[in-house]
């Protein structure tokens, strides 16, 4: 038997990418903790803290305005699958954490989707996950945009919604009947 025959199959890691953006790096270099375009191999029991402190988090970013720990991602493998996944937790009492249209208060987690846009301030991160099959480590890979992503998708944050629940802001959809009605309920048409 040859050496090549009796070598163990290497295992794929899974690789979380993240494009990071934040409209004043080059200004304050606020992401010059971090290194881009290497992937970062981790333990998959590793709890992956974000956040200014950078004796307690893992990256950090360079910002005053950023929690001591921001955020944290969590490895783990989906119930009665081979797949895996990750999920995010606000660590921030300061800052919600928005991941796509989700709200997140501190302490509160979701699943990350296989991509999503991740933001708090104003800071954009889109996450996008690549799978693998090691149940050891995954990786994470950063990349550097220098421009706006939300302005890229012609995507905005959500808007507050004050407590009276109405958010006059975006005009609302109706039907051509409905619309009569409201034009002639306004006294715009006789």
């Amino acid at each position: 038997m040859s050496n090549f025959e009796t070598t163990d199959t290497e295992e794929t890691v899974t690789c979380l990418h993240i494009t990071v953006y934040h409209p004043s790096q080059e200004d304050k270099q606020v992401f010059q903790a971090l290194h881009f375009c290497q992937q970062q191999q981790l333990k998959a029991d590793d709890l992956v803290k974000f956040g200014r402190d950078c004796h307690v988090c893992r990256f950090n970013f360079v910002d005053a305005r950023v929690s001591r720990i921001q955020f944290a991602l969590q490895f783990f493998r989906h119930f009665n699958s081979s797949e895996f996944g990750f999920e995010i937790k606000n660590l921030s009492k300061r800052l919600k954490l928005i991941v796509d249209s989700a709200e997140l208060a501190y302490l509160n987690k979701v699943d990350l989707p296989e991509t999503c846009m991740v933001c708090f301030g104003d800071y954009q991160m889109l996450l996008r996950t690549q799978g693998g099959q090691s149940e050891n480590y995954f990786a994470i890979c950063f990349e550097l945009s220098k421009t706006s992503m939300l302005q890229q998708k012609n995507l905005s944050l959500p808007k507050p919604v004050p407590e009276s629940g109405i958010l006059c802001t975006a005009p609302v959809e109706m039907d051509e009947t409905e619309e009569m009605e409201s034009s002639i309920h306004k006294g715009w048409i006789d």
